[in-house]
């Protein structure tokens, strides 16, 4: 018998947590090694809980990237922070992720301070991210400076979109998973239904295209999946919009703006599938739908969480 067929299985969860922008999507993509999660310059862009999987030898880790943590204001933002303490709760390993040129934040302050309460003896890892950005010597005094505020389980100093330190994560997470029979199947990468998936793609594609003007008051979702015979797919996805004005912005003179986020989102779903796909994209007013229990649901966050 090889050495791994002697190794026992081990499965669990990691919870990437952090401020808005810390750089959770890209190093849950990168881990996984497929892209699973909405990436974009803007913050406040990842809504649910999405989960990655990432296989490393007999180690499956399940990443759970959670929405920022950040002070919030309206219904989604609560719902979007519950969220992201759920992740948290709910896994055996938490990673704080930081921006290196950012370094102890009032907003990362406030993460250790309830790190303090949450954390129920489970190991806490600190990811100092995007440190092409800044010099060795700074880098080392944020890593004392955070160590000495949070007893970490371990730093690691990492550029998520250039991998630098990765793999040295990753080898230790699949050290401190427990040991468990597999979750998923080994070749599977997330555990999103992939009306989802398509709907985060396009959502993505409209954060980008429209940049400042309304990426946090719209909203996607898949309304119909129709497999066809000759293996490729036709979706239908609603793009809604919270007030009238909102509508013409997405669609743009000529309708030129939702041809080119469709084009988009059409060329990556195909590359993520593996096959033709159709897209078809609607623009609707739905001007209370940040109220709505039933759009929280098709993003995977609790409508209650928004309560209080």
């Amino acid at each position: 018998m090889t050495d791994t067929e002697n190794t026992p299985a081990r499965a669990g969860f990691v919870a990437l947590i952090g401020e808005p922008n810390a750089g959770k999507s890209t190093l849950l993509n990168r881990m996984v090694g497929a892209k699973v999660s909405i990436v974009t310059h803007k913050v406040q862009t990842t809504r649910a809980r999405i989960r990655g999987i990432a296989m490393h030898e007999q180690s499956q880790i399940v990443f759970v990237d959670t929405p920022g943590i950040f002070r919030p204001r309206r219904r989604l933002d609560r719902s979007m922070v519950a969220a992201a303490w759920g992740g948290a709760s709910d896994a055996d390993v938490i990673v704080l992720l930081i921006e290196a040129h950012r370094g102890l934040t009032d907003g990362a302050r406030a993460i250790l301070d309830a790190l303090r309460e949450r954390v129920g003896g489970r190991p806490v890892a600190l990811a100092i991210n995007k440190i092409d950005r800044v010099k060795a010597e700074a880098l080392l005094a944020l890593s004392q400076q955070m160590n000495d505020a949070f007893p970490f389980a371990r730093t690691f100093m990492i550029s998520a979109e250039k991998g630098y330190g990765c793999d040295d994560l990753l080898e230790w997470l699949a050290g401190e998973m427990p040991e468990h029979d597999w979750l998923y199947p080994p070749d599977q990468v997330a555990d999103l239904p992939m009306r989802m998936i398509a709907a985060e793609i396009t959502r993505e594609k409209l954060t980008l295209r429209l940049h400042e003007e309304i990426p946090y008051q719209l909203t996607v979702e898949t309304e119909k999946w129709e497999e066809r015979k000759d293996g490729s797919a036709r979706v239908d996805q609603i793009v809604y919009v919270s007030r009238p004005g909102h509508k013409g912005i997405v669609l743009g003179k000529g309708g030129e703006t939702i041809k080119a986020v469709s084009q988009a989102a059409r060329q990556e779903l195909a590359e993520f599938m593996g096959r033709p796909v159709h897209l078809f994209l609607q623009v609707k007013l739905r001007e209370n739908w940040l109220d709505e229990a039933e759009r929280y649901r098709e993003m995977g966050l609790d409508f209650r969480d928004g309560d209080g």
